[in-house]
Formats: structure tokens, sequence, C-alpha cells
């Protein structure tokens, strides 16, 4: 699987609420994210997640979270 991150900017797109399962690059927090609604800051979209994203909302900080080929 390969995939291609650019970084630094946000896209003219970018937006502060996504719906659940959307898969995003936050620029203000230099994460990936997997918001399950509101963000704190507008997030660039990079694609969608396959599944039930509502499983999102129960993890924790700390938690293991994987991300493989599907």
């Amino acid at each position: 699987m390969k995939i291609r991150i650019e970084a630094g900017k946000l896209e003219p797109d970018a937006r502060p609420v996504v719906e659940p399962g959307t898969v995003c690059f936050w620029t203000q927090g230099d994460a990936l994210a997997l918001p399950y609604g509101r963000t704190p800051n507008p997030c660039n979209v990079l694609g969608k997640v396959i599944g039930d994203a509502k499983v999102l909302a129960k993890v924790r900080s700390g938690d293991v979270v994987r991300v493989e080929k599907a």
C-alpha cells in the first residue's frame, strides 16, 4: 500500500465539520485525524473510513489504533 501526504498549508476546501468516517489531515495539530464530528480547526479531507466509523467514539487517549490496507 502506498500513500502520499503533503502538508504545510490548508487546502482551499478545508472544513471544520466533516461526516463521521472522514480521514483528514489536521494541520494545526500536525496529525492524521479520524474525526467523528466538529474539529477544533479546519482540516484537509483525504478519504473515507470503510466500515462503521462510530467505533471511533470509543477510542480514548493512549489507545492503540491500527491503520491497515482494506
